[in-house]
């Protein structure tokens, strides 16, 4: 029978336009906190790298040159890469590696520098990540397959552009109390709603950042737990689903059908409901996303999800707060850091160690994370449970 499997410590650099340190030091960055926690190189057994894209900062090799950088040399390591997905995918397999009993302690390292290129030639790499031969050389980049959903959303159920806008203004609210975050300010309404033009109906508030940054927990087996903390934050659900890869043979624009999936196998394995979620990190890289993350969690009925909106029950104090750190709309998107970083919002928020009591949620003892690569060819979602 499986371990069980907790987080049991984590660290998080700055995210934003990082010209001041390298994919190493970014790395360091988010793991000198675990070590200042007690937990030093020598109670690691492996390491994980979430690397996503290395053509962005041009550095291979990765889990080798972190490894050595921050003291794990000569401990087995490895790196994952499934898209955005990276950092939850990295996640996933060090909880099998631990629950199966070939490792009691392991260390998931996220990290993406991004700001080294152009922002066209970050976009064009992105867009690799789409059909080489039907979508990439027509033009079919991420802000496009979004706008696809987002009008095909606006067509069905009538919803207007000021819904995705009011889910700008509550990314960007807290974001501004996150220390963190990459793009940490305040944004009207009508900035949000008025924006420039990026691929329409999306406007320049709709879309994610082009981040660098670094995120690490730390996992161990049930066994180990209590060396390392007394507030552990168990694994209790996990589930992985996939989209057909190109979005014209998908049944509906309104819906991520590999969400569902994992959704239901994360609720199922951890025999829970949607209700009985007291956060969650959604993987909103657009608005649209954020809001098809609604449904498809269970948060709302198909359709519905702008009511939810609409009545603010996506705020901290809400029935399902959902980014109360910004999100990747304000906190950034580095890649690999990202699935790494919202289990270590979780976390945080768990402990009641939000940096701004504006943002902390109450009394948080269930938590969701929901992570989607490119258009939702691979999604994951993680449910954790406050083990004190």
């Amino acid at each position: 029978m499986a371990r069980r499997v907790a987080v049991v410590a984590g660290g998080h650099s700055k995210f934003g336009k990082r010209f001041d340190a390298t994919v190493r030091e970014l790395s360091a960055e988010a793991f000198k906190p675990i070590v200042d926690e007690g937990i030093t190189q020598d109670k690691i057994d492996a390491s994980i790298l979430s690397y996503a894209a290395s053509q962005f900062s041009g550095q291979g090799a990765g889990s080798a040159l972190i490894a050595d950088y921050i003291g794990l040399q000569n401990r087995p390591h490895m790196r994952v890469e499934s898209a955005c997905t990276t950092g939850t995918a990295s996640l996933r397999a060090a909880w099998g590696m631990v629950a199966a009993g070939l490792y009691d302690v392991m260390l998931v390292l996220g990290v993406e520098q991004m700001n080294r290129v152009s922002s066209a030639m970050a976009t064009e790499y992105m867009s690799q990540a789409g059909d080489m031969r039907w979508e990439y050389p027509f033009g079919i980049s991420f802000p496009a397959f979004y706008a696809l959903m987002a009008s095909r959303y606006m067509s069905e159920y009538g919803m207007t552009h000021d819904t995705l806008a009011k889910i700008a203004v509550k990314s960007h609210h807290y974001g501004a109390q996150n220390p963190k975050a990459h793009l940490p300010k305040e944004i009207t309404f009508e900035e949000a709603n008025n924006a420039v033009a990026i691929c329409s109906p999306l406007n320049l508030y709709d879309c994610s950042l082009i981040t660098d940054g670094a995120a690490a927990v730390v996992i161990a087996s049930e066994d180990r737990v209590k060396e390392f903390t007394d507030r552990p934050m168990w694994i209790k659900g996990i589930g992985a689903g996939a989209s057909e890869m190109m979005i014209q043979d998908r049944a509906s624009l309104t819906s991520i059908p590999g969400a569902k999936y994992a959704a239901n196998a994360a609720y199922k394995m951890a025999g829970v409901e949607p209700k009985d979620i007291k956060m969650a990190q959604v993987h909103d890289c657009f608005t649209i996303a954020e809001l098809i993350a609604y449904e498809d969690l269970g948060f709302a009925e198909p359709g519905k999800g702008p009511e939810l909106v609409e009545n603010k029950e996506n705020y901290h104090d809400g029935r399902i707060p959902v980014n109360c750190d910004g999100g990747l709309k304000s906190k950034g998107h580095p890649l690999g850091a990202t699935g790494v970083s919202m289990t270590y919002e979780v976390m945080k928020q768990m402990r009641g160690e939000a940096e701004n009591s504006s943002r902390q949620i109450d009394d948080v003892d269930l938590g969701l994370v929901h992570n989607v690569g490119q258009s939702g060819q691979f999604v994951n979602v993680f449910i954790f449970e406050r083990g004190w």
